[in-house]
This record gives structure tokens, C-alpha cells and sequence, in this order.
């Protein structure tokens, strides 16, 4: 695991202010293998974050640690 330079704390309230908001999300599946896809930041709970997807048809995960997010698994980046 590669050591972060941002904090716990720190890393909820960033995807605390994109909750309710479009956002694109790149997972990092290993072996080369990425999916990507645009939803919007459902809820936000003590342990893990929820991405709706806008494909219904979009049968992957849509629940995510902060582990997850500051390891680099997976990334958010706001939509307008």
C-alpha cells in the first residue's frame, strides 16, 4: 500500500462536499483493468461512500471504503 499524505478526516470531508453531486469514477481493477463510469454521490456513512451509476445496466460495485479512495482504487472527480 502506498502511504498517503492526506488524513482520514480529511479524506471524508472531501467526498462529504461532492455528496449529492455528479461525479466520474475510474476503479482501478489490477492487471491493467479499469472501468469507468458517471453517477452521483448517494450517501456518505462513517465506513464507506455509495455511487449511484446513471447506466442502469452498470453491474459492478457502487459502494467504496475510504481505503479504497486514498490507496488509489478508486478516483472521484466532480462533474458538472
Amino acid at each position: 500500500m502506498i502511504k498517503s499524505t492526506v488524513t482520514l478526516s480529511q479524506v471524508k470531508e472531501n467526498i462529504k462536499k461532492m455528496q449529492q453531486k455528479s461525479v466520474f469514477v475510474t476503479l482501478n481493477l489490477g492487471r491493467n483493468k479499469y472501468v469507468s463510469f458517471s453517477g452521483t454521490l448517494t450517501g456518505v456513512y462513517p465506513a464507506l461512500f455509495t455511487v449511484e451509476p446513471f447506466d442502469k445496466n452498470f453491474k459492478g460495485k457502487t459502494s467504496y471504503s475510504y481505503s479504497e479512495y486514498m490507496c488509489g482504487r478508486v478516483r472521484l472527480k466532480e462533474t458538472q
